[in-house]
Order: C-alpha cells, then structure tokens, then sequence
C-alpha cells in the first residue's frame, strides 16, 4: 500500500490567551518538508479567535464548531471541510520538526496501518522541576518514561501527534461528543477514538514512529502540583468512563502494567537516589508518584462508582447523533 498521497492538517482551538502558541504551530507546519495539502484550524466558540484567524493567517482555513463546545466538536468540524487522504492533528501549543509529516507518511507502508503517531518531547518554559517525575509526562501531553522508545504498534496515540487515514476516521464517526477536551477539562477522547478504530477493523493496527517528533509546550502553571493532581485525577476519572463503554480488559491493561513495572520502578529509583546518592530530590519525585497514582485512583473510583449508580455499561453517543449548537454561540 502506498502511503497517503495528502495530509490535511487539523489542528484546534479555544482561546485568544494562546494565539503566539498557535502562530507556532501554524508557522512549523508552513516548514514541513512534505508539504501539507491545508491547514486547518477548529476553533471552539470563539468567534473573536475565529475572525483573527481569518484575518492575520491568510493561508489557514478558520472554521467554527459547528456542535457541542468542546475539542471533540472543534476537531470534527475542521475534519468535515477537509479533503487529505490523511488527517494529521496538531495541539495549537506545539512545535512540529521539520520532517513530521513525512515520517508520519513512512509509517503507512505497511497496508495493514491505518493510524500513525509520534514522540512528544516536552518543552519546559519555566523549566522541569525537579520533583516532576518523567514517568508522568503524559500529564503535560508529552512521550512519558516507560512508553515506547522505537517503532512499533501501540493501543492509541495522542492528538498532540496524530495522523488518521480519512477511511478509518471517517468509518467510525469521528472523535465522540461530549467526551473529550472542555476548556481546561481535559478526557482521553485520542484513547477512545484509537479504540473503536481497532475494533472497527481488527486486521488494521496504530503505529508509533518516535521519529515523528513534536514539542508540546509547558507553561508554568501546567509546572504546579496543584495541576498536576488535578490532571492525574481527572484522568483515571476518564479511564473509568472509558472501561464502563468498552469493558475493563481493553482499557485497564496497559495502565496496570504501568503501574506495576513503570511507577513501582520510579518509586525505587527516586528513593535509591535520594539515600544513596544524596540527591533529595529523587525523593520528591518518588513522593509525585505515588501521589500522582493515587489521584488518579481516587478519580477512576469516583468515576466507577458513578458509572455504577447510573446504571453500569453504556454507550457513547456517536457524533452524528450530536445536536448543532449555534454558529455565533
């Protein structure tokens, strides 16, 4: 199978507060050494947003959501004007390499790939401190330790770093409604949709090339503690949500493997340092783990036992059952 012959690139977005972030991402994917067929941008009711778009980015398509507010809606409704083989998404706060799209395009010689994704480097503004532990990057969007390090096939990929053939998007309805990224609110509708495309086409697999890179900018209040329990804990209350759709086994897997080689491992590294290398701030970052692990305990539990009260197993909705929200909401 050949690779796509076309990228259309999506990338979305909700507030005016990342405009330069967006302006970089724009400018990196003008520089691609595979050029993209379009950019363009979902903008989540944000009519002011929109309008600068239109007016200071005279090569990227500016289009409104057209449902729901939320990343999901944002994305789709970019997703619906565009005309790519493949659709590649792109955080409005990332930086892609120059040879992004083409290494994603790599990834599809294989006839069996119908999704391929990058390694996500971190890009600390205020720089890394010293007790955030790199087994949880994925709590600022970014490659974690302990994931894949070389190509290989994987479970889902992430929409900081994502490309889709159009069949496989399309053949599936899209990224859900109401599930998904809110503002600030933040739920795995990458993991979602990457699962129902597996299921959809069990002889088809999602590809990791590290060699698609990205950097996902940091600001400092994502470097806070307070974010970062936060963020831990609404993602096991995503992951709750997510095993109530589709069962435990395809979505607890990973994570339990995570936690009993990947953490208990970052708990007795950082420990190690802190007494027998006099490096104190091992003991922090094995202090974050821990914490970090509870808090997402603590959010899948309460998202089970809300799951549980409204009735057990449910389905999502899919997309085109999602009512149009107003254009000038």
């Amino acid at each position: 199978m050949r690779p796509p012959d076309s990228f259309s690139v999506v990338i979305a977005a909700f507030t005016e507060k990342r405009w330069p972030d967006l302006v970089d991402a724009v400018e990196s994917v003008r520089k691609q050494s595979l050029p993209a067929k379009e950019i363009i941008v979902g903008v989540d009711h944000n009519p002011v947003l929109l309008k600068r778009i239109s007016d200071e980015l005279s090569d990227v398509v500016a289009v409104p959501n057209r449902f729901a507010r939320g990343a999901p809606g944002a994305r789709n409704s970019a997703v619906a004007v565009s005309t790519g083989a493949a659709i590649a998404f792109l955080d409005d706060d990332a930086v892609a390499d120059a040879d992004w799209l083409l290494k994603l395009s790599e990834g599809y010689a294989d006839e069996r790939v119908c999704a391929v994704g990058g390694r996500i480097d971190p890009l600390w503004l205020g720089g890394q401190p010293g007790w955030f532990p790199e087994e949880f990057n994925w709590v600022v969007g970014s490659s974690y330790k302990g994931g894949p390090v070389v190509a290989e096939t994987v479970r889902n990929l992430w929409t900081v770093n994502m490309s889709v053939l159009r069949s496989s998007f399309d053949g599936v309805g899209g990224f859900r409604p109401y599930f998904g990224k809110v503002g600030a609110r933040s739920r795995p509708e990458d993991t979602e949709l990457c699962i129902r495309i597996g299921q959809a086409s069990p002889d088809r697999v999602i590809v990791y090339n590290p060699e698609a890179r990205v950097l996902h900018k940091v600001h400092p209040a994502r470097a806070r503690f307070s974010y970062f329990a936060w963020r831990c804990y609404h993602e096991g209350f995503g992951k709750a949500e997510l095993a109530r759709y589709f069962g435990r086994s395809p979505i607890l897997a990973l994570e339990r493997r995570y936690v009993r080689r990947v953490l208990s491992d970052g708990v007795v590294t950082g420990c190690r340092e802190a007494f027998f290398s006099g490096r104190f701030d091992g003991l922090a970052r094995a202090g974050a783990i821990v914490s970090g692990a509870g808090c997402a305990f603590a959010g899948y539990s309460l998202g089970s036992l809300k799951g549980a009260l409204a009735g057990g197993k449910r389905s999502l909705p899919l997309f085109s059952d999602a009512p149009i929200a107003p254009r000038n909401q």
